[in-house]
C-alpha cells in the first residue's frame, strides 16, 4: 500500500503524485490522507482556512464516491505520517512538492521521520508545468528576466494531464474522523464573502472563461469592472484543479479561435501562467525573498514608519478612490483584481513609503488565493526590490490609474458607496477638489491623506539614497 499525502493538490484528477506519475508501480492500492498541520495553519488567515476546509470536504466526497475515503488527521506530519504508515501497513508515502521555505523545511523533517521508520517516500513536481531549474539561461543560470523565461516556457513541450486513479486503485477504507470546523481549529469565521473553492467550481469556471472571456483577455484584463479575468487563482493556490488541465483547456481555446487577435489574447493569458512559474522558480532558488529584498541596494531603503497611514490603507480610507476600492474589495471578498493589486501596492510603497513586507503580510492574512511565490513576486515588483521589477523611478499615479482603468468609476462606486452618485470626473479628480466641493459631493469620504506629487519626489529621493546617489 502507498499513502498519498495531499497538501496543495486537493483533487483526484490531473494529480501526478496521486497517480503515481514517475513512481515505481506495483505497490498496491493508494490510501489518500490529509493532515491538518498547526505550523502551516498558523500562517493562514480565516479566509484561507475556510477555503481549505471546503476543498478538503469535497475531496473526501470524491473519494467516497469511488468507494474509498480520505483519511483525515491533525498534528505534526513528521509524527502523523509514520503512524499512519504503520497502522495501514503502507510501504511508501508520496506527495507533491512544495516550493516555499516553510514547506521545504517541513518536508525535510517528514523525509527524515519516514526514513527512521523504514518507510519509502517519493516527492513529485505537480504544481507547475516546468519544474524549477528546467528553464535556464544559456549559461545555465536561473532566469531573472521574465521575457526570456517566457520565450522558452512557451516553446517547451508540456506534459499532458493525468487521469484520476480508477476506483480499484484506491484503498478500501472508511474513516469516520470528521473534517474539523473553524472552531475546532480555533480560527475565526472570515468576515469576507468567499468564492467556492472546490474542483467542481474550478472546472466550471475554467470552462466558462475559455468559452468567452479568454478571447478578450488581452484587451480587458486590466479593467476591474469588466470581470474579464479567469478567477482561477484560488483554485491553483489550493490545487483544486491541475495546471496541466488548465493549460490544455487554453490550448483548446486557441484552436477554436477565429482571429489573430483572439489567438494573441489566449497567449496573453498563458503568459500569466508563465509568470506564476517564473516567480515559483525565483522562490525555489531564493527562499529568503519572503522576508528579504531580492534586489541589493548600496544602502538600506529607509522605509517610513507610519502606523496611521498603514491603517488608513488597510481600511480603504486613503482618499484615493481606486486604492480604497481595492482595499475594500479585499475585505469584502478576500480577493482583489490584479491591476488594482498593483495600484494599492505601489501606493503603499511609493506614496506612503511603507515597507512592502507590511503589505505582503496583510495580503497573506486577507487573501483567499494567497500564493507565496506569486504574492511575494508581485509585492517586490511594485516596490522595485524584486527580480525584473518595476524601475524605482516609474511610480503609479493612483488617480491616473483610476481614470484609465475604471473610467466610469463603476468599480470604485461598487466598493466605495460614499461615492455613489458622484460624477466620474469628480471621483478621478478628487485630489484636486477644494474641501467645499468634496463636502458637497461626498461628505463621508475622506480627503487624500498624502499629496501624490510630493510623495513621488520623496520616493525618488528615498531610492536614490539607497542607490548611493545622494
Amino acid at each position: 500500500m502507498r499513502i498519498h499525502w495531499h497538501r496543495r493538490d486537493l483533487r483526484v484528477a490531473d494529480n501526478r503524485g496521486l497517480a503515481g506519475d514517475n513512481i515505481e508501480a506495483g505497490e498496491g492500492p493508494v490510501l489518500p490522507a490529509f493532515v491538518f498541520d498547526p505550523a502551516v495553519l498558523a500562517h493562514a488567515g480565516p479566509p484561507r482556512v475556510a477555503a481549505l476546509l471546503e476543498a478538503v470536504s469535497e475531496l473526501r466526497d470524491a473519494y467516497r464516491e469511488r468507494g474509498s475515503d480520505l483519511v483525515v488527521a491533525r498534528g505534526d506530519p513528521q509524527t502523523v505520517l509514520p503512524t499512519l504508515a504503520d497502522e495501514f501497513g503502507a510501504e511508501r508515502v508520496t506527495w507533491n512538492r512544495d516550493y516555499t521555505r516553510l514547506g521545504r523545511k517541513r518536508d525535510a523533517a517528514v523525509r527524515e521521520a519516514l526514513d527512521d521508520a523504514g518507510v519509502e517516500r517519493a516527492a513529485v513536481h505537480d504544481a507547475v508545468l516546468h519544474e524549477p531549474g528546467t528553464i535556464r539561461t544559456n549559461d545555465g543560470d536561473p532566469y531573472q528576466v521574465f521575457t526570456y523565461f517566457w520565450k522558452k516556457w512557451r516553446d517547451r513541450e508540456k506534459s499532458p494531464a493525468v487521469d484520476a486513479p480508477a476506483p480499484a486503485a484506491l484503498a478500501d477504507v472508511e474513516d469516520d474522523t470528521p473534517v474539523p470546523t473553524l472552531a475546532d481549529l480555533s480560527v475565526d469565521e472570515p468576515a469576507a464573502s468567499l468564492p467556492t473553492v472546490t474542483s467542481t467550481a474550478a472546472r466550471e469556471r475554467l470552462a466558462d472563461f475559455c468559452a468567452e472571456d479568454i478571447y478578450r483577455y488581452e484587451d480587458r484584463r486590466d479593467y476591474p469592472a469588466d470581470g474579464c479575468t479567469s478567477r482561477l487563482s484560488q483554485h491553483l493556490a489550493y490545487g483544486t484543479i491541475g495546471i496541466r488541465e488548465v493549460y490544455e483547456a487554453t490550448e483548446e481555446a486557441y484552436a477554436r479561435s477565429d482571429s489573430d487577435a483572439e489567438r494573441e489574447s489566449v497567449r496573453e493569458f498563458q503568459s500569466q501562467l508563465a509568470w506564476r512559474e517564473f516567480y515559483t522558480q525565483v522562490l525555489w532558488f531564493n527562499p529568503s525573498v519572503v522576508t528579504e529584498n531580492f534586489k541589493t541596494y548600496e544602502n538600506p531603503i529607509e522605509w517610513r514608519s507610519d502606523p496611521e497611514g498603514l491603517q488608513a490603507w488597510k481600511d480603504g480610507e486613503t482618499g484615493y478612490p481606486i486604492v480604497d476600492a481595492g482595499m475594500r474589495q479585499l475585505e469584502a471578498e478576500a480577493y482583489m483584481h490584479n491591476r488594482v493589486r498593483m495600484i494599492v501596492a505601489s501606493f503603499l510603497t511609493k506614496d506612503l513609503l511603507i515597507d512592502w513586507r507590511k503589505g505582503y503580510d496583510w495580503f497573506r492574512k486577507r487573501l483567499v488565493d494567497h500564493d507565496t511565490a506569486n504574492d511575494n513576486g508581485g509585492w517586490q515588483w511594485a516596490a522595485s526590490t524584486g527580480t525584473d521589477a518595476q524601475p524605482y523611478f516609474r511610480i503609479f499615479n493612483p488617480m491616473t490609474q483610476g481614470d484609465r482603468y475604471d473610467p466610469d468609476a463603476e468599480y470604485i462606486r461598487e466598493y466605495v458607496p460614499e461615492l455613489d452618485g458622484v460624477p466620474a470626473d469628480a471621483i478621478h479628480s478628487w485630489h484636486e477638489l477644494d474641501p467645499g466641493t468634496r463636502e458637497m459631493h461626498a461628505p463621508d469620504y475622506p480627503a487624500p491623506i498624502v499629496d501624490h506629487a510630493e510623495r513621488r519626489e520623496a520616493a525618488l529621493a528615498m531610492f536614490e539614497a539607497a542607490r548611493g546617489e545622494d
